[in-house]
């Protein structure tokens, strides 16, 4: 199994002005096409991505805390 690189953050919420995701800067077409793109497409999205998310000019995220299995798999 393949695995597919994705910016997501799991903070899917749209910036109203630019409709980019505040949380990984695609746009929703990006995001609904992301899983049939090719690799050179979405490693083109997501080099301009630090850009987009720049421009925005919103306050940084805070730091996702690891919960869950995660963590439990992480101490074990």
């Amino acid at each position: 199994m393949q695995v597919t690189e994705s910016p997501c953050i799991h903070v899917c919420t749209v910036d109203p002005a630019s409709r980019l995701c505040v949380g990984c800067g695609r746009t929703l077409d990006e995001i609904g096409r992301w899983a049939v793109m090719s690799p050179r497409e979405r490693r083109t999205i997501m080099d301009g991505l630090p850009a987009r998310l720049a421009a925005l000019d919103l306050p940084a995220l805070p730091a996702r805390e690891r919960t869950g299995r995660r963590r439990l798999r992480e101490r074990g």
